[in-house]
């Protein structure tokens, strides 16, 4: 599953789990677009980290729920490697509240990012997905989404919504052989994560049959593969890596 001279752009790269799907793809050999909103030392922390395993990478700042941002973002991919073969939308964030003390704001802020921002950079990259040799588009979704999450409605309903856009794009990319997929990964062992209270840790950990979190290399192997021509045949899936939480 060689990634050699395949261009990444991986949103929200700098830490967690984009992070790890990015430095994954520069190891196999992928040229990779670490993008960042505000983590501006941690994303040129993620392209040292590259270059010294031997790959190349180069970081790209844009909020993407900013489509100016991600115009430019795409400028600087073409500037460094050329077009994008494989975009993974994984920039996200949350505003929890319980659904009868949420703003508007705080749904909007939610939806402006989760879903703007993975239209914005699939609008955006489409032609460049479209023209590549079996170009990917892979969007990092939730295992929220399909279950739901106390005080995470504009969260779960965001990453929800995810479902049925990779579905019809896959559907939109099939006559010019490039595939839509998309990830829906459990609770992982990012520091969001681990940095909560160990009695709340043991409570989301006894509800995973394999009784551990994933680490972020069980969500970048996925990734990994869906990027590769060896997915060639996948299209339009809803991948979970949960651990066995649908069960």
């Amino acid at each position: 599953m060689s990634m050699d001279g395949r261009t990444c752009v991986i949103t929200g790269s700098a830490r967690g789990i984009g992070r790890g799907i990015a430095e994954y793809l520069g190891d196999e050999g992928a040229n990779v677009v670490i993008n960042y909103r505000s983590s501006e030392e941690a994303a040129h922390e993620a392209v040292d980290a590259i270059e010294s395993a031997g790959g190349s990478a180069v970081a790209a700042q844009a909020d993407v729920s900013n489509r100016a941002d991600v115009e430019h973002m795409r400028e600087v991919c073409h500037e460094a490697f050329g077009q994008c073969d494989v975009l993974v939308n994984n920039a996200g964030i949350t505003a929890d509240k319980q659904f009868t003390e949420m703003s508007r704001e705080e749904w909007d802020r939610v939806m402006d990012v989760n879903l703007g921002g993975m239209f914005n950079c699939t609008q955006v990259f489409y032609d460049d997905i479209w023209n590549a040799h079996e170009g990917r588009l892979i969007n990092i979704s939730s295992v929220v989404g399909k279950q739901g999450n106390f005080g995470q409605a504009n969260y779960a309903a965001a990453k929800s919504g995810m479902f049925g856009f990779t579905r019809t794009i896959a559907l939109e990319f099939a006559k010019g052989g490039s595939t839509a997929n998309c990830v829906a990964p459990g609770f992982t062992a990012t520091d969001m994560v681990t940095s909560v209270p160990d009695h709340v840790l043991d409570r989301i950990i006894a509800e995973i049959p394999l009784e551990r979190l994933a680490e972020v290399e069980d969500i970048a192997a996925v990734v990994r593969f869906l990027a590769s021509e060896d997915s060639s045949y996948v299209t339009g899936e809803v991948i979970d890596v949960n651990g066995g939480m649908d069960l």
